[in-house]
């Protein structure tokens, strides 16, 4: 009986042990393991724990590695800002994980919440479409993409025959296409949800498969329409063109020559492609460095790695969105002149303010994918604009609002 309770004793003793072995991350996801395929339909929960674990789960979703190189980038510190709220309070109102805010490439904020720390990394969700578009860029500079105005069809063969087909490369990145697509975060059978449940069964990538099946709805060129299917496309046009994962030509030209501080990961699709619309999985501060990296004209050792016109017409209004004073660039929302963002679902965003050399990074896990239910997204409006107030104070300047997100 004596050896019995203590062979028990001893089994539980290990269970605890391993239990507290497998750290915090572990632990949270094991007692929040996600049960739906889309993280569209995670409880908050589950997000909370699989937002900064989905390149350590195999059994849900395969990723690329993105290599950082051997250098990193320092961020050095600069003072803290003098705000007139308490910044921390409405970190932990936001449910952000994590804020980084850079001014003149120094940090002069940085914190974390919910357990997540500076070396954890965080899926960035639409965020990746703006890093996405840059490397169409690159693709253009490097001579990959003859042209703005080429036909998607023209490096996508799967196309042709479909409502892609008289679609310029331009049209695809400023989602101008005219093709339909619904993208309803709360539908499960909304395309940015039906997509990734498609079975191919005409010997084309499951993508290339769904969305040549579309009907057109608009002319090309005429109606902006938000649709994560065509990013998902322009990544598999610099694929096509590159002959390059996207992982490969990101950690080529961004990720290890400007130097970030550890790799990232990218999800990758059934067919082994990456998901370009979504997902790339980063600490918060390499999500800093890179629009940082936007700031200084993606210049590496001097030089720009896309065409010297591109972050111009890239980070400006190409569309009207139908929002006041909000417009969409190639991949990039724009407000007004100066500010412009990177923004995904659930609180992940990169604001940028030229005028003002201004970065703010962060990653959250807001209560709904717009943040809609609790006015997470129109707070977080308001606290871009109390940033820059508060940097204009310290200029001694009058800050002038921009438009409303």
């Amino acid at each position: 009986m004596n050896k019995l309770l203590i062979g028990l004793g001893t089994l539980v003793l290990a269970g605890l042990i391993g239990w507290w072995m497998i750290g915090p991350d572990w632990r949270r996801l094991a007692t929040n393991m996600p049960t739906h395929p889309s993280m569209l339909f995670w409880s908050l929960e589950q997000r909370d724990a699989g937002f900064r674990m989905l390149d350590r789960m195999p059994f849900f979703v395969d990723t690329r590695t993105i290599k950082s190189g051997k250098t990193v980038r320092p961020l050095e510190d600069g003072e803290p800002l003098n705000l007139d709220f308490d910044i921390d309070a409405y970190i932990k109102e936001q449910r952000h994980v994590s804020m980084i805010i850079l001014h003149n490439g120094k940090i002069r904020h940085e914190s974390y919440n919910l357990g997540f720390t500076d070396h954890g990394r965080w899926t960035s969700h639409s965020v990746a479409k703006s890093i996405t578009s840059t490397l169409v860029g690159a693709a253009v500079k490097d001579g990959y993409i003859e042209s703005l105005n080429d036909p998607v069809s023209k490096y996508i063969s799967g196309l042709k025959g479909s409502s892609y087909d008289d679609v310029t490369v331009e049209q695809l990145l400023t989602m101008s296409s005219g093709v339909a697509w619904t993208e309803d975060y709360d539908d499960p059978e909304s395309d940015i949800a039906r997509f990734a449940r498609h079975e191919a069964e005409d010997g084309l990538p499951t993508l290339v498969s769904y969305m040549s099946q579309l009907p057109r709805e608009h002319a090309p060129g005429e109606v902006w329409h938000y649709s994560t299917g065509e990013t998902n496309l322009i990544g598999i046009l610099v694929s096509e063109a590159t002959g390059k994962t996207l992982s490969e030509y990101l950690s080529e030209k961004i990720w290890a020559p400007y130097g970030m501080q550890q790799d990232a990961t990218w999800l990758l699709s059934a067919d082994g492609e990456e998901i370009s619309g979504c997902c790339i999985q980063a600490a918060t501060r390499d999500f800093a460095r890179f629009g940082q990296f936007i700031l200084e004209n993606a210049e590496i050792d001097g030089e720009s790695i896309v065409p010297d016109d591109w972050l111009a017409s890239a980070t400006s209004q190409r569309v009207p969105t139908g929002y006041a004073g909000v417009g969409y660039g190639y991949q990039w929302w724009t407000y007004g002149e100066n500010a412009f963002a990177a923004i995904g679902i659930f609180g992940q965003g990169i604001y940028i303010d030229r005028a003002r050399q201004l970065v703010i990074a962060s990653n959250s896990s807001w209560t709904s994918a717009l943040g809609d239910q609790d006015g997470e997204n129109m707070r977080r409006y308001q606290f871009y604009q109390d940033i820059v107030q508060a940097i204009d104070k310290e200029n001694g300047e009058t800050a002038q609002p921009t438009s409303e997100e």
